[in-house]
């Protein structure tokens, strides 16, 4: 049964912030992107939701929506070879908030230089998944999923702290 009007405006409020949260996750930070592509997410969740068929959560099939929306985004910045500015202060500013931001901007510039698939992991433990649904969305089993959540947290330290 397709998702009704009201159903998808519960999942809309309910999913949008995680959403948005990966989508910065692939494109290093940046909010505006970010914002159009949650915004095309749920679009496409919206147009397809006759074709959702609850074999998996809702919150399963809106994230593989979201990492194929990101991906492709990816490809076509490749392919129009966009050049990206990075947005980081040449100073700290003394001000915990700016702190703040200058941390999750080096956060985020370390996920973005991850490969998809250790980006996808990253994120999704970071939005606070459970290992089962992150294992379903990826299409691995659990305990890989631990492994390669032990060496993506040791290679993101490293990649921040330089």
């Amino acid at each position: 049964m397709p998702l009704q009007k009201e159903e998808f405006t519960q999942i809309y409020s309910t999913h949008f912030t995680k959403v948005l949260r990966l989508c910065k996750g692939y494109v290093n930070g940046d909010q505006a992107i970010a914002t159009d592509l949650a915004q095309e997410v749920f679009m496409k969740v919206w147009q397809h939701r006759a074709e959702f068929r609850a074999d998996a959560s809702v919150s399963t099939w809106i994230y593989k929506i979201a990492v194929n929306t990101c991906l492709l985004q990816l490809r076509k910045a490749a392919v129009n070879k966009e050049i990206r500015t990075d947005i980081l202060p040449d100073r700290a500013d003394e001000s915990d908030t700016l702190a703040t931001e200058e941390r999750f901007q080096q956060m985020y510039a370390g996920i973005y230089q991850l490969d998809s698939t250790a980006r996808l992991i990253i994120l999704l433990v970071l939005d606070g998944l459970a290992y089962e649904e992150i294992a379903s969305i990826v299409g691995i089993s659990e305990s890989l999923l631990r492994v390669k959540i032990h060496r993506i947290k040791k290679r993101l330290a490293k990649l921040i702290q330089l």
